[in-house]
């Protein structure tokens, strides 16, 4: 047994990934301006729920969500899909996005799922829907993003 730390990461549970997500004190200041609340991690299959607390405040003169908010949103729930799927030692940064919208979004909770189809060693394909209170669909979106190891873990 050697005395010295591993540089390599522990393999975290699903619900160790969570419980950290729900106890973090430092959550991008993005991330709270949307409301932004994890609901469920699974690594297998490198999805997440999250939550949204969409306000009046991101609101057009027709008292829907502007659309903008609605990617913030869909970028959030990818972009942490990607941190699952890197096993919590990666950001991923996004390179370009795609969003189609299917009805307008009103204030109150939206409930997003991101996924990453494809990881690469170089490049991650992510997927996200958005859905209102009733379950249903507002928003697709489909991106690339670029894993980038944690600074801790950079070698």
């Amino acid at each position: 047994m050697s005395d010295v730390a591993s540089s390599e990461p522990a393999t975290l549970t699903d619900e160790a990934i969570l419980a950290r997500f729900h106890a973090t004190k430092s959550a991008p200041k993005g991330s709270q301006l949307v409301g932004f609340h994890m609901l469920s991690v699974n690594q297998a299959e490198r999805t997440v729920e999250v939550a949204f607390d969409a306000t009046d405040q991101f609101c057009n003169p027709m008292r829907q969500i502007q659309g903008g908010y609605l990617c913030v949103m869909l970028d959030e729930a990818m972009s942490v899909a990607c941190m699952v799927a890197s096993g919590m030692t990666c950001v991923a940064p996004t390179l370009e996005m795609k969003t189609s919208f299917f009805r307008p979004a009103v204030p109150g909770k939206l409930r997003g799922v991101g996924r990453v189809a494809k990881w690469g060693r170089t490049v991650a394909f992510t997927e996200g829907e958005l859905y209102d209170a009733e379950g249903r669909l507002l928003a697709k979106a489909t991106g690339t993003a670029i894993p980038t190891p944690f600074e801790r873990y950079k070698k």
